[in-house]
Order: C-alpha cells, then sequence, then structure tokens
C-alpha cells in the first residue's frame, strides 16, 4: 500500500467489517440487516455493504432513496430498505430497482399503492410502529389498523414491520422494556388476526446485544458493524473490531522562539523555543474546530498546538525530537502501543463516535484494505 502521494486519508479494513457483522450473526442468531447510511457512517457505503453482505449479512438498510439507488448502480442485488422518509413520486424508481420501502402515514401508502397499481407491479413496503421513539410511525395502539389499510391497497406487499429504541444503549432498561412490550403486545394481536407480516425486526446494535427478546426475524446494525462501540455503557464485545484508522503526514517541522504565536488569533503561544509540526488535516477534513484534540506521533500521543485550521493544524513535538516530515500521524487508531479511539474523539468533542465517523468528509481519500478475492 503506498500512500506517499497523500496527506490525510483513512484506511478502512474491510476484513474487519466481515468479521464484525460474522460476530453480530453469530451471537443474535438471526439475519442481520446491516446499515451502511450516511457513507457508511464515513467508511464508504459501496465498499461497507459489499463487506458486510461477505460477512454474512442478508439485507442492506439506508436512509434514503438516493443511497439504495446508489448501491444498486454499485451492482449490488441483495435486499435494500430505505429506513426513512421517500417522496411519493420516487415510488416507480423503488419498484425499477426493487427497493423496499418504509410506510408510517396512510396517505403515502395509497400514493406508492397508487403509483404501484398504475405500472402492474406490487411494491414492497415495511410498516413503522412508534413505540416509544418520537419521530415517524405510528403508534402500536393503531398499528393492527394501519396493517388492516395497507393489506387492502392493491400495488402494496407488506413485507415487514419495524420499529426503533431510543435508549438501548443507556443502563437504565426502563424505557426500552416498555417499548418492547408494547411492540409486543401489537406483534400479538397480529399473529391471533393471522396478519403477522413474514420480516419483524427491532433490535438496532445495542439491542441485538443487549436485548435477545427484540431479535425477532431480523437485527439492524449499524455502529457494531464498524467495531465501534454503541455507546460507553452498552460496548461491543471484544471479538469486535474497529475497522476505520484516519492518518495525516507531517508536512513540516520548525523551531519557533519564545513568546511566539502559532495559528489564527494565536490561541497557543510558545513559552520556550518549541518544536512545532505542521499536518496537512483540518476542520474541513472532519476534525473538530476545537482546542484539546490531540494525535499520534511515533507512538506517543501530543498535544495540538492552538486551533484547528481549514486544511491544517499544528502540533507540539518537544517530546518527539526525532519527528521530520513525512512521518504518519494518526488521529483516529493505533500506532505502537497507542490508540486513539472515535470514542475518545466524541468526549473531547462533546459528541458520540458516530458524530466523529459521518462527519469525515469525501475529501479525505479512503484506502480499502483487505478487500474480497471474488476469484478465492
Amino acid at each position: 500500500m503506498n500512500t506517499a502521494a497523500y496527506s490525510t486519508w483513512l484506511e478502512i479494513d474491510l476484513a474487519a467489517i466481515r468479521q464484525n457483522v460474522s460476530e453480530l450473526r453469530r451471537i443474535s442468531a438471526v439475519p442481520v440487516m446491516a446499515i451502511v447510511k450516511a457513507n457508511g457512517y464515513g467508511h464508504g457505503m459501496q465498499e461497507a455493504g459489499r463487506a458486510a453482505l461477505q460477512g454474512g449479512a442478508s439485507w442492506l438498510g439506508v436512509a434514503r432513496i438516493e443511497e439504495a439507488l446508489g448501491l444498486r448502480a454499485a451492482g449490488i442485488t441483495q435486499p435494500i430498505l430505505v429506513l426513512g422518509y421517500t417522496a411519493a413520486q420516487r415510488s416507480a424508481e423503488a419498484l425499477e430497482q426493487d427497493i423496499r420501502l418504509a410506510v408510517f402515514d396512510v396517505d403515502l401508502a395509497a400514493a406508492y399503492a397508487s403509483e404501484a397499481a398504475r405500472l402492474g407491479r406490487r411494491l414492497r413496503v415495511h410498516a413503522k410502529i412508534d413505540s416509544g421513539m418520537g419521530r415517524l410511525g405510528v403508534f402500536p395502539e393503531q398499528g393492527m389498523a394501519f396493517v388492516r389499510r395497507l393489506m387492502e391497497l392493491p400495488g402494496l406487499e407488506l413485507e415487514g414491520l419495524f420499529t426503533h429504541f431510543a435508549r438501548a444503549d443507556e443502563p437504565e432498561a426502563e424505557t426500552t422494556d416498555w417499548q418492547l412490550q408494547r411492540f409486543q403486545t401489537l406483534l400479538s394481536e397480529l399473529e391471533h388476526a393471522g396478519l403477522r407480516p413474514a420480516l419483524v425486526h427491532a433490535a438496532n446494535s445495542a439491542a441485538a446485544l443487549y436485548y435477545p427478546a427484540a431479535r425477532f426475524d431480523m437485527v439492524r446494525s449499524g455502529i457494531a458493524i464498524y467495531g465501534l462501540d454503541p455507546s460507553a455503557e452498552a460496548p461491543l464485545p471484544e471479538t469486535f473490531c474497529p475497522a476505520l484508522t484516519w492518518k495525516a503526514r507531517l508536512t513540516g517541522v520548525k523551531i519557533l522562539p519564545p513568546r511566539h504565536g502559532v495559528g489564527y488569533a494565536y490561541r497557543y503561544t510558545t513559552r520556550a523555543e518549541e518544536r512545532i509540526g505542521t499536518v496537512a488535516v483540518g476542520y474541513a477534513d472532519g476534525l473538530r474546530r476545537r482546542l484539546g484534540n490531540f494525535a499520534l506521533v511515533h507512538g506517543q500521543p501530543v498535544p495540538l498546538a492552538g486551533g484547528v485550521c481549514m486544511d491544517q493544524i499544528m502540533l507540539q513535538l518537544d517530546e518527539i525530537p526525532t519527528a521530520s516530515a513525512g512521518d504518519e500521524v494518526v488521529l483516529i487508531g493505533r500506532q505502537g502501543q497507542a490508540v486513539i479511539r472515535a470514542e475518545d474523539l466524541g468526549r473531547e468533542w462533546n459528541t458520540v463516535n458516530y458524530d466523529v465517523v459521518c462527519g469525515l468528509q469525501a475529501r479525505v481519500p479512503r484506502i480499502y484494505l483487505n478487500e474480497w478475492d471474488e476469484a478465492a
């Protein structure tokens, strides 16, 4: 792997994604829908999707029709579900590309059905139940009537029923237990009436690991397949491995005199003669414009000197006297015995690891390791 041409880049280990999906299948003992929305949580939607399928995922899940169409354009033929809103006028594209859509409103469902009937086709849909998230979906108490209405609409095939948990990654289980109970009550009613759809799914990554009763016919996992903890309170088993490493390169090292300002607004001023290194990465790449960031150089953590510029940062290198231009810098991942996790950056930035990796910009090149050998 030659990275000499890059100033900053991501290394995505596709073998890690395959292994993580395999572990999730083993633990949950049901099929896995791999969630690859938001450019595969920053890892690359198409590449992550293929790796997840190679690891044993049966479905892919996205948020928007554009993402699903991108997967189809890449030659991915396995089932895809759009979990969010799709405009009625785009349902013809879903039909043409065999993409499943979520339905959460009778009027939108009727519009889908009308378009499908006009084309002489049947659109496969999954009904969304709001068991307590407060977003899209009908309440479980309205679920029976909603399912009956969907089944009456010509042009629709009700393939699935799903919900989403708000707090499955928190130690307080009361909310998740309440959501699960409401959803299970609806399922019992549907089963008694002979109306239960073939595919029922509810569990996100945390629920797939910590709530066995929520696994139903399939689990939907996003963060776990990338080897990232759902939360500090819901860590992954040790058999999971992060897939992403973020690297950059020292582009220059210089000695600055005492009381010399560094960067915009002189947010850092040297106290004595100091070695300051410049790195070709900045907030336009996804490194938040905050004080307190750090990086790894020669296997040691070093602090940023001052703020984050759009395309560059400066590091305080007094503790690394051998550091020189061209050396690799790690922003997320391992270097020697030292590690910076996406979770660590999330805490520094007062956010979560999801936000960190989804914020990695498209201009940062992705280099894929351990690609599947189709000829093997």
